[in-house]
């Protein structure tokens, strides 16, 4: 794996606890529009939205990019549809980042001595 893996993990991984965070304000927003008069669930539904497709749409690229096997990518996609399972996600892939970007050092290193 290479530097452009490692910052394709580093974006999918920065907007995984984000999306995280967006699912359970929802949840609780939803708790709230039955329980109150508060009703924001229409603009916390837009922004988990449009958070989930970007999630969506970075692990897509993360996969291509990792050549995650099937299970792999299956874990990490079903992470994004458990109320804190973005939360998981983040740190696997911050493990698994680190890691690239250290193979990747240690080819540069061996490379140029």
């Amino acid at each position: 794996m290479d530097l452009k893996t490692a910052g394709a993990l580093r974006r999918l991984r920065l907007i995984s606890a984000p999306e995280a965070v967006s699912f359970l304000l929802l949840l609780v927003c939803s708790v709230l529009k039955r329980t109150t008069d508060f009703n924001a669930v229409p603009v916390m539904g837009m922004v988990h939205g449009v958070l989930f497709i970007g999630y969506v749409v970075l692990w897509a690229l993360a996969w291509l990019r990792a050549r995650w096997g099937w299970r792999r990518a299956g874990w990490l996609l079903l992470l994004s549809v458990l109320p804190t399972g973005g939360f998981f996600a983040e740190r696997t892939l911050a493990r698994e980042c680190e890691d690239v970007v250290v193979a990747a050092r240690a080819r540069t290193e061996a490379v140029g001595a």
